[in-house]
């Protein structure tokens, strides 16, 4: 049996709160207080890039110059690495400790176009450990290091949308659109690997080749201040947050044709292997425009995600504003996650959780016959067993004082009918679009003083759900009535 809820205008609620904020309103955890990088590079010296024949032409490759600088100010016992105005060209440049490299308004540096200025490294990719192309800028095994100034870095990444788009129309049709992201190599804009204390802040971001900011297996991160824009093409994140904890990202303008904020923790069998979660994470202040999250949680779950607050964000024709997505092969979880002050614009799904996302990217099949297999499609193609550790929990999460205006379909829910989502509560929402959607496979929901207002005059659909609870009217002035919805 389906049960629908009001018509038009309603209000719900329910007594009694769950996940991260229980207790006094307003207050936050404790350790909201020590995300972030914890210290930054001290020394006052500088060293110019233009010295060691760095050439701000817009032509000359200047990958080496720049690296010396950096490795000779480092050896120096860290400072400042400088650039006279102008335009760079570099491929790869690994940033290292105690150094800030400071890329000043009017400095501009151009990722190479040749793919030997990218050497192969291992890295984590997409949720799994695999050799892959350097990124334009390297934070590897650093401890202390800053990346700021004001100035732009172009990933100049058509050439690898361009390869990306070639590889998938030949890969779909031979059911092979899983291994495209994989096997298509585009050099991201920047990554963080295996580090401790960074610093992220102030720098114009564009055009990345695949993923912008990619923080893996670190901690005490900040990304403060970044605009990242001009980023039309294919998987082309905002900033991905991978297995890594005390990571604060506020204060960004974030424009791009993929998620925007987003946090993974490894895929499948290989990331049940690592089993190393994202953790600790505040995400504040930030305005998201395009993209298909504002803060997306997954797909990549296997590791788990927990203890995360995301406070006063806002998301302006954004796909989709809070993303909770993973597959049936994931496992993992998401869980102990607060989203406060969240305000909502043109975003055509305001509340999205899925545990089957995506299936043609999500579940690898090797085609019989294949010969020359790649090592990672193995890998990829490896069973979760038994089945049940392959379904992700998703539980405890807090949406409160929220606002959208101008959504299509204001939650979008599926469960598993062995998965329910659950534990997940909703308070003080104003809504408005036009359909209220639907949930279904969903258990332990909380409504509390919940507003949605539907052009439609549709109804919200519960199904297959149990222990859903609401206190609804079809309008201010009528008599509320609990509800308790049970398939």
């Amino acid at each position: 049996m389906i049960r629908l809820l009001a018509i038009g205008l309603f209000s719900i609620f329910v007594a009694g709160s769950a996940g991260i904020a229980q207790g006094a309103a307003g207050t936050l955890p404790s350790w909201v207080n020590n995300v972030g990088a914890r210290l930054q590079p001290k020394a006052s010296r500088t060293v110019s890039v233009n010295t060691y024949g760095a050439k701000a032409d817009g032509i000359s490759n200047s990958t080496h110059s720049i690296q010396r600088a950096i490795d000779e100010c480092s050896k120096r016992g860290g400072g400042i690495v400088t650039f006279d105005k102008g335009s760079y060209v570099t491929g790869a440049l690994f940033l290292k400790d105690n150094v800030n490299l400071r890329i000043d308004s009017g400095v501009t540096l151009l990722g190479s176009q040749d793919d030997a200025d990218y050497p192969r490294l291992p890295t984590r990719v997409a949720g799994i450990e695999m050799t892959w192309p350097a990124a334009l800028i390297n934070v590897n095994n650093v401890r202390n290091a800053r990346l700021s100034g004001g100035g732009t870095i172009d990933g100049r990444g058509q050439k690898w949308w361009d390869k990306y788009w070639s590889l998938r129309k030949e890969y779909d049709a031979r059911g092979l659109r899983w291994a495209a992201d994989y096997d298509a190599e585009r050099v991201r804009l920047m990554v963080v690997w295996r580090s401790s204390d960074v610093t992220i802040e102030d720098l114009n971001l564009k055009r990345s080749g695949f993923w912008t900011v990619q923080v893996v297996y670190s901690d005490h991160v900040t990304v403060n201040g970044v605009k990242i824009s001009d980023n039309s093409g294919p998987s082309t994140d905002g900033v991905d947050i991978d297995s890594s904890s005390y990571v604060l990202v506020e204060h960004c303008d974030i424009d791009n044709n993929d998620d925007d904020i987003c946090l993974k923790s490894g895929r499948d069998s290989d990331g049940l292997r690592v089993n190393r979660p994202t953790e600790y994470v505040v995400i504040k202040d930030n305005l998201i425009r395009r993209g298909g999250g504002v803060v997306s949680f997954g797909s990549e779950t296997s590791g788990g995600i927990r203890h995360v607050v995301a406070l006063d964000n806002q998301g302006i024709g954004t796909k989709e504003g809070i993303r909770f997505k993973s597959a049936k092969t994931r496992g993992g979880y998401v869980r102990d996650v607060l989203v406060r002050g969240l305000k909502l614009e043109n975003v055509p799904l305001p509340f999205t959780f899925t545990l089957n996302w995506n299936p043609s990217y999500s579940y690898a099949v090797i085609p019989v016959g294949m010969k020359d297999i790649p090592p990672y499609w193995t890998v990829l193609s490896t069973p979760v067993l038994p089945v049940e550790r392959g379904f992700c929990d998703f539980n405890n999460i807090r949406i409160e004082n929220a606002s959208v205006a101008a959504a299509t379909r204001i939650f979008t829910v599926a469960g598993l009918p062995e998965k329910p989502i659950a534990n997940v509560t909703f308070a003080n929402v104003t809504a408005q679009g036009e359909s209220a959607g639907s949930i279904e496979y969903a258990s332990d929901w909380r409504m509390e003083n919940v507003h949605l207002r539907t052009s439609y005059g549709d109804t919200l659909k519960v199904t297959n759900s149990r222990g859903v609870e609401f206190l609804s009217s079809h309008g201010n002035e009528a008599p509320l009535r609990r509800r308790n919805l049970i398939e």
